[in-house]
């Protein structure tokens, strides 16, 4: 019998997390280890957030991060898709909050950015846009 719950407690360490994109097929979590993650919390009536996508489009186009966008909102599918296209985003767009997954708590003020450092541990949490400056900063170049 305790055989058998080391097995299920050893296989449960091994599951794997998958993040739904907007727009495409799932993600593995696991394979965004060894870079930083940005998981970047907007609203369309958010005028800040509309400030900061141009920046977090940058960042997103270094080999060493990723950014995420979760529509604060709730919106989904194809709206989802649309609004995204509308405010300007080309940053992955997630289907749904990660958030509870990873145990963060629900931002309180927009836009909000939940920063992973490479060893996929979250390292801080920022509030009011961002800037590229702004990041490089804190990962260190």
């Amino acid at each position: 019998m305790l055989g058998v719950f080391l097995v299920v407690v050893a296989l449960a360490g091994c599951e794997k997390i998958e993040l739904q994109r907007a727009d495409g097929p799932p993600m593995n979590w696991d394979n965004l280890r060894g870079q930083w993650v940005l998981v970047n919390y907007w609203a369309e009536w958010c005028k800040p957030c509309l400030e900061e996508i141009p920046e977090l489009n940058e960042i997103d186009k270094a080999p060493d991060m990723t950014v995420l966008g979760v529509n604060f909102d709730g919106v989904s599918g194809e709206a989802l898709t649309a609004l995204g296209g509308k405010m300007g985003i080309e940053f992955t767009m997630l289907e749904k909050d990660p958030g509870p997954t990873f145990g963060w708590k629900m931002p309180v003020a927009l836009p909000a950015t939940f920063i992973v450092n490479p060893q996929g541990e979250l390292v801080e949490t920022r509030f009011g846009p961002q800037t590229e400056d702004d990041i490089r900063a804190l990962v260190g170049g």
